[in-house]
């Protein structure tokens, strides 16, 4: 059945003929060193020792972002397994459409920062809409995590307590469904934030972002 009133679900997906190319400019600098001149009447300045060259360094990984999972266990896998449960079997999206079997989504960390600002936005300010109230589209919000994309998607919902609750909640609305079940899509993020006050109209605020790469 589709979502109840207590738990929204909305969805958009945009998918442009056009491509925007950007420009990065590198800036360099150069220092300079005294000499080893004396001061008039002194003696000269003592030579240091020469030093040995330390070894190279590695550097070390960058960490995951740390996004919200509601505390849910198992969030990101449990996430993954449900996509790609259902896109690996084919389902009828009611009004979109009967999807065949799909190739799975790979988790992409770019997607799931994008998802989870929007998700703690929503959290800390009390309102659930695709559209951020300074006014950024989830488009806005993709291109500022640098997913560089030819195709994206956006499925958000509030109130589910669960994994399970949430993919349900898609899974049995068209929209969602579609957007779950698109082949143009190949990369997902996904986030949960709890609500930061008790005044707020739902307990949890998720969302999920699909993307393909350009």
């Amino acid at each position: 059945m589709a979502p109840t009133s207590n738990t929204p679900a909305h969805r958009r997906s945009f998918m442009p003929t056009i491509a925007a190319a950007l420009l990065a400019l590198g800036l360099g600098a150069c220092g300079g060193g005294g000499g080893d001149t004396p001061e008039a009447g002194g003696t000269p300045a003592s030579t240091p020792p020469p030093t040995t060259t330390p070894p190279p360094t590695t550097t070390p990984p960058t960490p995951t972002p740390v996004t919200g999972t509601c505390d849910l266990p198992n969030f990101k896998q449990e996430l993954l397994d449900r996509i790609n449960a259902l896109r690996a079997s084919g389902a009828s999206c009611g009004s979109s459409g009967n999807f065949p079997a799909v190739a799975p989504l790979v988790w992409n960390d770019k997607l799931t920062l994008a998802a989870d600002g929007h998700a703690l936005d929503m959290a800390a300010k009390n309102y659930f809409s695709h559209d951020s109230q300074d006014g950024r589209t989830f488009v806005d919000r993709i291109n500022a995590a640098n997913y560089a994309w030819s195709a994206v998607g956006e499925n958000i919902a509030a109130g589910q307590p669960t994994v399970e609750a949430v993919m349900t909640s898609w899974r049995n609305s068209a929209g969602h469904c579609a957007n779950l079940m698109s082949a143009n899509f190949v990369d997902v993020g996904v986030a949960c934030r709890p609500a930061a006050s008790s005044a707020n109209a739902y307990s949890k605020y998720w969302v999920m972002d699909l993307g393909k790469p350009r």
